[in-house]
């Protein structure tokens, strides 16, 4: 499979119980602003990046499952840390996955991952579109 510009990333969860590793597209990250990513992020959106599953080698406890179906129907299989509960990735609830939606937040490289495209923005908090005049501190 061809691969734009190949970037091997490195991820892992909150406390180090799963670790990964695989290669991506820096130009294919994206947003979702959907009402189950809001929701099963806890947060505004979900960013994510997609690796080949011949590319994807996870490492350390097994990811605990839980498969949502989405409106259109398709059925997502999310994983996340059963000690912390990051969330680590999704992929097709079939069982050979394609492509691995790996969790920008989780990867060591996120830095360099800046999204290319944004994705269910009708459902996107009006907030979240535009950050600038936020108060902004260097430290909490």
């Amino acid at each position: 499979m061809r691969y734009g510009d190949a970037m091997t990333v490195n991820g892992r969860c909150h406390c180090g119980a799963i670790s990964y590793e695989a290669v991506v597209d820096p130009a294919r990250v994206g947003l979702c602003h959907c009402t189950d990513c809001q929701t099963l992020t806890g947060s505004a959106y979900r960013a994510t990046v997609p690796a080949p599953a011949e590319t994807f080698t996870l490492r350390g406890v097994p990811p605990k499952i839980y498969v949502k179906t989405a409106e259109g129907g398709a059925r997502r299989a999310h994983a996340f840390c059963p000690e912390c509960g990051s969330p680590v990735y999704s992929r097709s609830a079939t069982e050979q996955p394609k492509t691995y939606s790996l969790r920008v937040g989780c990867l060591e490289q996120r830095k360099e991952l800046r999204p290319a495209r944004q994705i269910w923005c009708r459902s996107a908090l009006p907030w979240a579109m535009n950050l600038q005049g936020v108060t902004r501190a260097e430290k909490g």
